[in-house]
C-alpha cells in the first residue's frame, strides 16, 4: 500500500541507481472498478517526460526505480481515459452521497489488486492532510496521549464515478444506487455545496425530472443559479417536469429576458400554466397553489371515477382528495381515496362525495390559506374564483413553506396522519 502524498516528490532511479529525476504525478487509466496505473510523470531538469509502467520495476515511499537503463525523453501527453492523480484529483470536490455533503480529497490510497498498482481509495478524512504535511506521526503520538481521535475517512473508488473527463468534479455512489436515487432534498443539498462547474458536470448525468425534484427543494436563489446556468431549452424542459406553482415561483424570479426566452421555449400547455400563475398576486392563494388535481364529473360512478384515475396517473402529492365538479366546472364535491375505495362500484360519485367541501378564493390571502388548512386538518384545500369554478389546489407543504407559523409546523405530523376529507 503507498499514498500519493508520500510518492510525489520521491527519487526516480534508473537500472543502475542514478536518479534521473523526481515523481511528478501518477497516471491511472479510468474503467476498471479499480483503476491500474498506467504510468508516471517524471521531473527532470528541463521537462516532465512520461514514463509506461512497464518500465517501473518499483514504487514505494522511498521512490520509484526502473528497469530500464534508457528512457524516452519525449513530453508527456495525457490520453483520454487518463486521469493524473495529483492535477486532477487531488484537492478537488468530491460528493459524499452516504454522508450527504461536499467533501474535497486529501490524499489518495494505492495498492496492489490482481499483481497491478492500482487506485483503491481516496482520503477525505484530517489523515490524509497530516500526511501530505509531514506530521502525521508526531501528531498521532500527541492525540494518543491526550485520547484526542483523528478522523479517519476513505471512499472506495470502487464507489465514485466521474462526472467529467477531467475529473473537475467527481460524484460518490452509495452501491447499487446513484444520485438520481437520493431524496430530491439531500440532492439539493449536495448540489448547492458545488461550484458552478462541478455542478454543471453533475447536471448532465441527471435526467430532467430528477433536476426538477432537486431544484424544488432549494432556496429561490439558489434555483435561479441553477436554472441560468441551463442551456435554455434544457431549462425548459426541467421547468416542464416541475410543479406548475413551482416553475412559476422559480421563472417570477428571473431576470426579464430570460424569463421570456425560456417561457417561449416551453411545450404551449406549461407556459400556460405557468403565465395563468403568474398573473396572481404572489401572496394570495392563485399565487401558491398548483393546477395539478384530480377533478371528475358529477355524472361518473366510483367504478367510473377509479378508471378515470387509472387513465391519468396521478402524482401522489395530487391525489389526496378527488375534486368532483358539474358541467361549467364549478367545485361541488370532494371525496377521499378511502371514501371511493369502499363505495360501490356503481354508487353515483354525487352519493359518496361531501357536498360542502371547504375551499378558499383564488385572490384569499396566503394566512387565510394556512388558517384553513391548519383548522381543517387538510392535505390541500381547493382554490375557487368568484363563481365557484375550481382553478387549482394548494398542498399542505406549500402553505407551511410560505406562511405557517413555526408552532402550526408542529401538527404536520397529525396532517399528514390524517386523510379523511373536509365535511
Amino acid at each position: 500500500m503507498i499514498y500519493l502524498s508520500r510518492a510525489i516528490g520521491r527519487p526516480v532511479l534508473d537500472r543502475n541507481g542514478e536518479s534521473i529525476g523526481t515523481v511528478a504525478d501518477l497516471i491511472v487509466a479510468i474503467g476498471d472498478a479499480y483503476p491500474p496505473v498506467t504510468g508516471l510523470v517524471v521531473r527532470t531538469d528541463r521537462r516532465e517526460i512520461f514514463l509506461p509502467w512497464a518500465s517501473v520495476a518499483s514504487l514505494d515511499e522511498g521512490g520509484a526505480r526502473l528497469r530500464t537503463a534508457t528512457i524516452d525523453i519525449g513530453k508527456f501527453r495525457q490520453r483520454q481515459n487518463e486521469i493524473l492523480l495529483k492535477a486532477d484529483l487531488l484537492d478537488k470536490q468530491i460528493v459524499d452521497i452516504d454522508g450527504r455533503k461536499v467533501v474535497r480529497v486529501n490524499d489518495i490510497r494505492l495498492d496492489e489488486v490482481d499483481g497491478s498498482l492500482r487506485l483503491v481509495a481516496v482520503d477525505v478524512g484530517a489523515s490524509g492532510l497530516l500526511r501530505r504535511f509531514g506530521i502525521e506521526g508526531p501528531f498521532r503520538t500527541v492525540a494518543r496521549n491526550l485520547r484526542l481521535p483523528i478522523e479517519e475517512k476513505y471512499i472506495d473508488w470502487e464507489d465514485v464515478d466521474p462526472v467529467e473527463s477531467t475529473i473537475a468534479g467527481v460524484r460518490l455512489k452509495v452501491p447499487h444506487k446513484g444520485l438520481a436515487e437520493l431524496h430530491p432534498a439531500d440532492l439539493a443539498t449536495i448540489l448547492e455545496q458545488l461550484t458552478p462547474r462541478d455542478r454543471a458536470g453533475v447536471l448532465a448525468t441527471l435526467d430532467d425530472e430528477a433536476v426538477a425534484d432537486a431544484i424544488e427543494e432549494m432556496e429561490p436563489e439558489a434555483q435561479v443559479d441553477v436554472i441560468e446556468d441551463l442551456e435554455p431549452e434544457r431549462a425548459a424542459d426541467v421547468l416542464e417536469e416541475m410543479s406548475p406553482d413551482d416553475a412559476a415561483d422559480l421563472v417570477a424570479d428571473l431576470s426579464d429576458e430570460s424569463r421570456e426566452e425560456i417561457l417561449a421555449l416551453m411545450e404551449d400547455e406549461e407556459e400556460a400554466e405557468v403565465r395563468e400563475l403568474l398573473g396572481y398576486p404572489e401572496d394570495s392563494a392563485g399565487g401558491i397553489m398548483t393546477t395539478e388535481y384530480i377533478a371528475v364529473a358529477d355524472t361518473l360512478t366510483a367504478a367510473q371515477t377509479i378508471d378515470r384515475l387509472r387513465e391519468l396517473e396521478p402524482e401522489a402529492e395530487t391525489i389526496y382528495y378527488v375534486y368532483v365538479t358539474d358541467d361549467a366546472e364549478r367545485l361541488v364535491g370532494v371525496l377521499s381515496l378511502r371514501d371511493l375505495i369502499v363505495a360501490r362500484p356503481e354508487a353515483p360519485i354525487r352519493e359518496v362525495m361531501h357536498d360542502e367541501p371547504v375551499a378558499v378564493d383564488v385572490l384569499a390571502d396566503q394566512e387565510e390559506v394556512a388558517h384553513v388548512v391548519a383548522r381543517y386538518n387538510l392535505l390541500a384545500v381547493p382554490v375557487v374564483d368568484a363563481d365557484g369554478v375550481l382553478q387549482g389546489i394548494v398542498t399542505v407543504d406549500d402553505a407551511i413553506d410560505t406562511v405557517l407559523p413555526t408552532a402550526w409546523k408542529k401538527r404536520i405530523p397529525k396532517l399528514f396522519a390524517r386523510s379523511e376529507a373536509a365535511r
